[in-house]
């Protein structure tokens, strides 16, 4: 794709977050489109949301869980950013109007208080990096239209990044078994997701240090006091006005949204 194609499919995506609208996928309409490309766009984006007055606070790991690269047929991990439009508090409601077809997934929020630069960055690296981890719902929601999504799709549309809502505490690396934690998804009252951390890359941890080590390649770090989504730990939800969710991780701490 040329620079003329990377800004004008930026402003697509743009234009359809601004309206809450969608746009069919920029696969159909660049059939030549790459992942460098699809990063471009990515960058194109964000870099509009960053000119009305967002800014950067954390960046996310997207497709690490077998469940989530079933659903959507996407083979391979990708990377968004975190702005600071998008941060939930847990017990939050969440409006509707504001989401276009969301879907939640429940995982680990890394907060650093080290800066981490790749390549290289070891899963001891990460850990001596973490001020503490915490139960986070991604609400994830696509600008494609029906989430017609392949990998550039959802790379060029900040990896499908909707909102995220942190729970309700801070715990130390040091007391999480980050393989064998395991995680249920409630909504409505209902069990409808159960998983483990070794659902996302086999490890949280082992995600994290794929992000630090793939973005070190463009010379951008993982910056303290950043948040780091570390990937879904299993299925994504649908969901719609009125329902609430319930996530609790073993040794981690619960985290509960509204959606009206």
């Amino acid at each position: 794709m040329n620079e003329s194609q990377i800004l004008g499919a930026a402003e697509a995506l743009y234009g359809a977050w601004q309206t809450r609208s969608v746009i069919e996928p920029l696969t159909e309409q660049y059939p030549q489109m790459s992942i460098e490309d699809a990063y471009g766009i990515q960058q194109a984006f964000i870099a509009q949301r960053l000119q009305k007055g967002e800014r950067v606070i954390g960046k996310k790991i997207g497709v690490t869980s077998k469940a989530v690269m079933d659903m959507l047929k996407v083979y391979q991990p990708d990377f968004g950013y975190l702005l600071d439009g998008m941060r939930v508090s847990s017990s939050s409601r969440v409006s509707m109007d504001g989401l276009i077809q969301p879907k939640a997934e429940g995982e680990l929020a890394f907060v650093l208080k080290k800066d981490l630069l790749g390549p290289g960055v070891t899963n001891a690296d990460v850990l001596a990096a973490t001020e503490g981890v915490m139960a986070c719902f991604e609400i994830v929601d696509s600008r494609i239209r029906d989430w017609r999504i392949r990998i550039q799709d959802t790379v060029a549309d900040n990896a499908s990044c909707g909102l995220f809502v942190l729970g309700d505490r801070l715990v130390a690396p040091s007391e999480v078994d980050f393989c064998l934690c395991g995680m249920v998804l409630e909504k409505n009252g209902e069990v409808l997701v159960t998983g483990a951390g070794a659902a996302a890359l086999g490890s949280p941890v082992n995600a994290v240090a794929w992000l630090a080590n793939t973005l070190g390649h463009f010379g951008i770090p993982l910056k303290a006091g950043e948040v780091i989504l570390s990937g879904a730990l299993g299925a994504m939800v649908p969901v719609a006005r009125g329902d609430s969710l319930r996530l609790a991780i073993g040794g981690v701490g619960q985290c509960t949204v509204l959606f009206n």
